[in-house]
């Protein structure tokens, strides 16, 4: 009897995973902080629904290719009509825009609120003072394209630095730090317009377009593949941008982006309720 019930335990075991799973999910995203902070909290909510879920940080250009190809199943990082435009256009037959994740985005050129500088028209005449450069991201990003057409239509003599959304923070950490002036490519949400006083420089040419969505697009055939997974892209979505901000704050102040998906998962559940009613 008791080698009966060993080996009924050792096979429940065994068939307890493929019960609790129900799929897999693929959600690429660009590793900026509100992408990572949308996509961790995703992951736990869909993680929570008893599905695996696979998480690739990859550059702007490879995450629509992997939605129009079918290799991920969403995304919860496309900056639209202006930032993704160019991407989006290439794979629009195969994916589908299925929910605003959050409104009142933005793309612009930052200064500290100290800079007495209030418009990319004025660049040139205090060039030297910005060390003649304009801190970049990575060379990927929609907004880095957008950049060096407004570095071309201003005529500006500064150069465009690549780098990352890191070494972008890093640099303005340490020009506050000494009361430097520095300008840099930004966008909100972004912590860093809760952590320092910084202020958007006026595009009167407006390069770097206008208030954007942060939206979920996910391939076509994920509602006849996972309709439960299809359902929870479409209601994704925060509150408010206030609620991302907290999130991607949370980020910053400690923990992993792991860790904080959970404490939201538990301080807001009505929130994440939302999200999974069909």
């Amino acid at each position: 009897m008791k080698k009966l019930l060993l080996t009924l335990a050792v096979l429940l075991l065994l068939v307890q995973p493929a019960m609790a799973t129900k799929g897999k999910v693929r959600i690429a995203y660009v590793e900026w902080d509100c992408a990572t902070a949308s996509t961790a909290v995703a992951q736990a909510a869909l993680e929570q629904m008893g599905y695996i879920v696979e998480t690739l940080p990859v550059a702007a250009a490879a995450m629509w290719q992997a939605l129009g190809t079918g290799d991920v199943d969403a995304t919860l990082t496309a900056w639209l009509p202006v930032t993704h435009a160019d991407y989006y256009a290439k794979v629009q037959d195969k994916v589908e825009r299925v929910s605003v994740v959050t409104g009142g985005a933005k793309l612009g050129w930052a200064v500290p609120s100290y800079v007495p500088i209030n418009s990319i028209e004025e660049l040139n005449a205090h060039a030297d003072k910005f060390g003649n450069i304009i801190i970049g991201i990575d060379p990927g990003a929609g907004l880095m394209k957008l950049s060096e057409q407004a570095v071309e239509d201003y005529g500006l003599s500064l150069e465009l630095m690549e780098g990352s959304g890191a070494t972008m923070t890093a640099a303005l950490a340490d020009a506050i730090k000494n009361e430097q002036w520095i300008v840099v490519t930004g966008w909100s949400p972004h912590w860093m317009f809760g952590k320092w006083d910084l202020k958007y420089l006026d595009d009167p040419k407006g390069v770097l377009g206008g208030e954007e969505m942060i939206e979920a697009i996910v391939r076509k055939g994920l509602q006849a593949d996972l309709p439960e997974v299809h359902t929870f892209f479409s209601n994704f979505k925060w509150d408010s941008p206030n609620q991302l901000q907290m999130v991607m704050a949370w980020n910053q102040e400690g923990g992993s982006p792991e860790e904080n998906a959970q404490r939201f998962l538990k301080e807001y559940p009505e929130t994440v309720q939302g999200w999974m009613n069909k």
